[in-house]
């Protein structure tokens, strides 16, 4: 018993073999993290081939390709590109960087054509105008609250055609009287402010007038004759407001034909388009 006691204990110990060495269990990460990265590349490319231009591809393939001559020129600017963006239309070409001369004197004669068109520049300052002229207009309803209410009737718009003043019935008022071609009272305090506006310039002025559909379909309509009738009497307004009878170049009645709103019997519908034309080139 005694000397079993005193014999010291066994201990096993197991160690754990790992297979295939320790140092090459992160290879997958390496291989994962180039696959990232050339997806990331992927559609980094695929989105720059989205957001360039034909004539922008163009100038990046010919200034990689060895057999068309570069000129390297610098802007002066501190970032790549000479501190210039590869978005910018047109950059390289126009620097003479990834084109050929004949392009770039092709370009360069579009670039100044479209730079000094008489026809452009004379439309931007027209535009300049018609806004002023809404500002003003828009000003106006500064001066009491009535006339703030009358500019109510009043909706303006900038198209092709020039500075289109509209004015139409509401609900509660309208222009006309009833369903013929009386102008109202509010359709002549309107009549005085346009015609303030329309002295501050010598443009052309067009006239047409539009109507509500009828409620019940009449064998002879009325619409074009009474859409005309009261473009005429706009036409006798303004003239009434020291414009004088040769700026009004057109006036037309347009039946119930371009309705503004989806019921064709609404009010909305009844209204007189003073358009202040563009001048002719």
């Amino acid at each position: 018993m005694s000397a079993q006691a005193n014999s010291a204990p066994v201990i096993i110990k197991r160690k754990k073999v790992v297979k295939g060495g320790g140092h090459h269990g992160g290879a997958w990460k390496v291989a994962y993290a180039d696959f990232v990265t050339a997806m990331m590349a992927f559609f980094m490319l695929m989105w720059l081939l989205n957001a360039t231009t034909e004539q922008q591809r163009k100038g990046l393939a010919d200034y990689f390709a060895p057999t068309i001559p570069i000129m390297r020129v610098s802007g002066g600017g501190d970032a790549s590109f000479a501190g210039e963006s590869i978005f910018s239309e047109m950059t390289l070409p126009r620097n003479g960087t990834g084109a050929s001369g004949a392009i770039l004197g092709d370009q360069a004669q579009a670039g100044e054509a479209s730079g000094n068109d008489p026809t452009a520049a004379q439309s931007a300052d027209e535009n300049l105008t018609f806004e002023s002229l809404n500002e003003m207009l828009k000003g106006m309803g500064g001066e009491s609250s009535v006339i703030d209410n009358l500019l109510e009737h009043i909706n303006t718009r900038i198209t092709d055609e020039g500075l289109v003043i509209e004015v139409h019935s509401r609900e509660t008022l309208q222009i006309f009287e009833g369903n013929g071609a009386v102008p109202t009272l509010l359709l002549r305090d309107l009549a005085k402010i346009i015609g303030r506006i329309s002295q501050t310039v010598t443009n052309d002025i067009a006239i047409g007038a539009h109507v509500r559909a009828q409620p019940v379909v009449r064998r002879h309509s009325d619409r074009w004759d009474l859409s005309h009738q009261r473009a005429t009497q706009m036409r006798l307004l303004l003239e009434g407001q020291a414009l004088g009878s040769g700026r009004i170049q057109r006036v037309t009645g347009h039946a119930d034909r371009e309705l503004v709103v989806r019921d064709p019997m609404a009010m909305r519908n009844d209204r007189v388009e003073i358009i202040l034309l563009r001048n002719k080139g």
